[in-house]
């Protein structure tokens, strides 16, 4: 058994905050990655254990006009300041050239996503020792059910680097996100209040109606097993 797994044993019943804590005493350069609400209880619950707090957050260019204004207000909220990674622009180019501005409406969206997400986190996340994630269970029970609350992350680890991803939310709920965003009066984007759950890029991502589960207002076209974008690619592989 690797250290990895002793740790996910030893952890996978703690508390959100207790996985936080142990994640930042056992890795120096470790990162949150930053993008919806789960985040901002993750930073929320980090940003007093550490004054080497270490957030990013990735700029795909087609996100909406409110999840700008969310990523300014939780920086000057929190006094942190949020690395923004962007695609390479000559990748983006040739896609749009190639393609047009909405391929991804016909022949899927992993091409698009790879080009103005997985790249520039992958380039990210070779910088560093370990990430930290907001995923949980319920948000996609197709790909993230047996999500684990540490992991090797088999996306973006190598033959020679081992990159060890923390999940501290996997065993939470959205109720239990909310409960908690509500309680500590973190900052939240404003898309929610107009019915949007899970927020990605703003050709990719609607409103949802009662009953409908978060992940059906992302990609809506396609099928429940491809709704990743390929961050969290190794969730999608464990269950083709």
């Amino acid at each position: 058994m690797t250290d990895i797994d002793q740790l996910n044993r030893d952890l996978a019943d703690q508390s959100p905050r207790a996985i936080i804590k142990a994640a930042l005493a056992r890795y120096d350069n470790i990162a949150i990655s930053f993008s919806g609400a789960e985040d901002v209880a993750l930073i929320e619950l980090a940003h007093k254990m550490t004054d080497n707090l270490q957030v990013f957050t990735l700029d795909t260019g087609r996100l909406h006009p409110e999840t700008y204004e969310f990523i300014d207000k939780v920086s000057r909220h929190y006094g942190i300041k949020i690395e923004v990674l962007f695609p390479d622009a000559g990748e983006v180019e040739a896609l749009v050239t190639k393609k047009g501005l909405f391929s991804f409406y016909e022949d899927g969206h992993s091409e698009c996503c790879g080009i103005r997400k997985v790249n520039p986190l992958r380039r990210k996340l070779a910088t560093v020792d370990a990430w930290i994630t907001g995923q949980r269970h319920d948000q996609s029970p197709d790909t993230r059910n047996d999500v684990p609350v540490v992991q090797r992350d088999q996306a973006f680890s190598t033959d020679t680097r081992t990159l060890v991803k923390f999940n501290p939310l996997a065993n939470w709920s959205s109720k239990e996100v909310w409960d908690y965003i509500r309680m500590t009066e973190a900052p939240f984007n404003s898309l929610h209040e107009k019915g949007f759950v899970s927020i990605g890029c703003q050709p990719c991502t609607r409103p949802i109606l009662p009953g409908q589960h978060e992940r059906e207002g992302r990609w809506w076209w396609e099928e429940a097993t491809k709704k990743e974008c390929g961050l969290h690619a190794g969730n999608v592989i464990a269950h083709d």
